[in-house]
């Protein structure tokens, strides 16, 4: 897991440098009006000129090549396909079966890549939880974002993540770009039927000069998110207010800011747009203290899916879900990154993976997929689309000229045979995984069966089944016994075979927790450089006997409210604060709260806790801890 920490030290370095990068050329107020609603989701089929050489089964295989001469069409086994002597730089290939092709030639170190996948036989379903952060403003130009948008489709995805940049959309106070790579993005992804979750991660230096952190003052998240939401209704459809809050990369907030924030962005997103849905800012790291503060706060009224990203070994998903599952409140899970990534080798200048590497991430890819899925979750979105390196790793699924690694063909495969896969449980036997969910492959409802083995094992059937394909969707024959290997198989089945196989049923999700959210928001403040992220506490000093902490009361309601506080403090402590308030629309009131600490000091984190009573308006909440330095 070092790993993984450090490069997400790196990712911020690069996404703070990608922020200047993407600073406006042009400034004004952008129409409100401008995007179009509405999602039009058909079959997709490729484009014309087939970007990334990506073509469905039965299509002719043309492919440019950069010179002549003699070439050798190889499969993902890297068994020789064809040999080939081309005369002009392109080669006719005919009509390949569906699988991951690679053409070589003596001395060029490098290869071409091409995917065959079998086309789509209905439109990707609008509730399947196959998902896939592209990052699309992130890493293309305008001119290519139809292109990127088409191989997402072709492969049955149905959400997207991208990303958004504050400074680059509002560089001056209420002063928006007028047209940017953003509105690209959204438009090329909408164009393609796809839908689009967007999140950012930094404030623009006019807020804030500690621009990896949260603004100080609350109301510009809440304008701004407001005028993403209404900018781009009917093509941004779901918004993580921040990206990995958590975690010192992104800001390092404790629980209680992350609520607070929360709190503010969900009032934002709904003004600008009361359809778009409104995701909880992202956990990163399994932190029991993080997690903990947040529940405190009662922020669950405030999101309508609970997002967390992983990149843990495979065996961790049923804990790791489990924690989150705890305090989501009953809301959907999304899994906004995941993967088991792998390190590149050989040349740096082409950071590729090698040849049996390659292989893997396909087979790793589809395991996420299952695993994710069994846990329960609405939404996963494989981490990541684009040739991407975080130092030795290299996460990407196609390379830099849009062309497959052969983990996009097992996406396509995972996008077809899992298309709106809701998890029926896991099969009773220790030596494999085997993973069962009703869905809609080409349309039709069936019983999918995804299974694997760490070595030679074999999975018995009730009867044969309907048909059965490897990691990259290709057919395979299939019996009533079949003999598992680490290269994962899907296994279609009558919608009513699943019960007749023993099973172990797949976790429950837990009760919704009730709530309504409330208009009045609290915030603290405290130091950045005083702040204990592991236990997302406010550190004081360890001789302090009294401590004063700023409180800010935000109304973003649209009538007067009169509310009063009451303060809860550990035994032995006295508060002083507020006891009564008149807050009118846009209001940001600066008060507070004295806090004594008795003289025997204390041990652990000890939370403070403000409520109020606003009446028909709700009860807000503020609850933070504060520990010894």
């Amino acid at each position: 897991m070092q790993q993984i920490r450090l490069s997400r030290w790196v990712r911020g370095i690069f996404l703070l440098g990608f922020i200047l990068w993407t600073q406006p050329t042009e400034a004004g107020e952008a129409a409100s009006g401008s995007a179009q609603a509405g999602l039009s989701r058909h079959i997709p089929r490729p484009l014309a000129h087939h970007p990334g050489n990506i073509f469905l089964e039965g299509e002719v295989v043309r492919v440019s090549m950069p010179t002549p001469g003699k070439w050798t069409l190889l499969d993902a086994e890297d068994q020789v396909v064809r040999q080939l002597d081309l005369k002009e730089p392109a080669a006719d290939l005919g009509k390949l079966p569906v699988g991951f092709y690679r053409l070589r030639t003596e001395g060029q170190p490098d290869w071409i890549s091409l995917g065959v996948i079998a086309p789509l036989q209905a439109p990707t379903p609008e509730s399947s939880p196959i998902a896939l952060d592209v990052a699309m403003s992130w890493f293309y130009p305008p001119e290519k974002m139809p292109e990127v948008a088409s191989l997402c489709a072709l492969a049955g995805v149905n959400w997207v993540r991208d990303r958004l940049s504050w400074p680059g959309v509002e560089p001056q106070p209420g002063k928006f770009a007028e047209h940017s790579r953003y509105d690209a993005a959204a438009e090329a992804q909408a164009a393609a039927g796809l839908k689009v979750l967007q999140v950012f991660h930094a404030t623009p230096q006019w807020a804030s000069q500690a621009t990896k952190r949260f603004p100080p003052d609350l109301r510009d998240a809440y304008r701004f998110l407001r005028h993403a939401a209404s900018r781009w209704k009917g093509k941004v459809l779901a918004f993580e207010p921040w990206n990995e809050a958590d975690i010192t990369v992104f800001g390092g907030h404790t629980g209680a800011e992350m609520a607070s924030y929360q709190k503010a962005a969900y009032w934002g997103v709904k003004a600008g747009n009361p359809e778009a849905i409104v995701c909880w800012n992202v956990f990163a790291s399994d932190n029991p203290a993080h997690q903990a503060d947040v529940a405190a706060n009662e922020v669950w009224p405030y999101f309508e899916t609970f997002n967390f990203h992983h990149y843990r070994p495979f065996d961790q998903y049923p804990r790791l879900y489990g924690d989150f599952r705890a305090v989501a409140a009953g809301r959907p899970l999304w899994v906004t990154e995941c993967a088991m990534p792998l390190p590149w080798t050989g040349d740096p200048a082409r950071k590729e993976l090698s040849d049996r590497d390659l292989l893997e991430q396909a087979r790793r890819l589809i395991k996420v997929y299952a695993g994710s899925l069994h846990e329960g979750t609405v939404a996963t979105f494989y981490f990541l689309l684009p040739h991407y390196v975080e130092r030795k790793t290299q996460f990407g699924i196609i390379r830099p000229d849009l062309t497959p690694r052969p983990a996009y063909v097992a996406l396509a495969a995972v996008g077809r045979w899992l298309a709106d896969a809701r998890p029926l449980g896991r099969l009773k036997n220790d030596n494999l995984q085997a993973y069962l969910f009703r869905a809609l492959p080409d349309g039709q409802p069936k019983t999918v069966l995804v299974a694997w083995a760490n070595g030679p094992e074999t999975l018995k059937l009730p009867q044969k089944p309907l048909a059965g394909y490897d990691y990259l969707g290709r057919p395979k024959e299939v019996a009533s016994e079949i003999v598992l290997s680490p290269s994962p198989v899907f296994v279609l089945l009558p919608v009513e075979e699943a019960d007749k196989l023993e099973r172990i049923a797949p976790p429950k999700p837990l009760p919704l927790r009730p709530g309504q959210p409330c208009p009045i928001v609290l915030q603290a403040t405290w130091p950045a450089n005083q702040l204990d992220l592991k236990q997302s506490a406010y550190r004081l000093a360890a001789d302090a006997a009294e401590v004063t902490v700023p409180i800010y009361l935000y109304h973003f309601g649209r009538e007067e409210a009169k509310g009063r506080f009451t303060v809860k403090v550990p035994e032995g402590w006295t508060a002083k604060f507020s006891a009564e308030e008149l807050l009118r629309p846009g209001d940001r009131l600066d008060r507070q709260l004295q806090v004594t600490v008795p003289a025997a000091g204390f041990d652990g984190p000890a939370t403070i806790r403000i409520e109020g009573d606003f009446g028909p308006l709700g009860r807000p909440v503020l609850s933070f801890r504060l520990v010894r330095r």
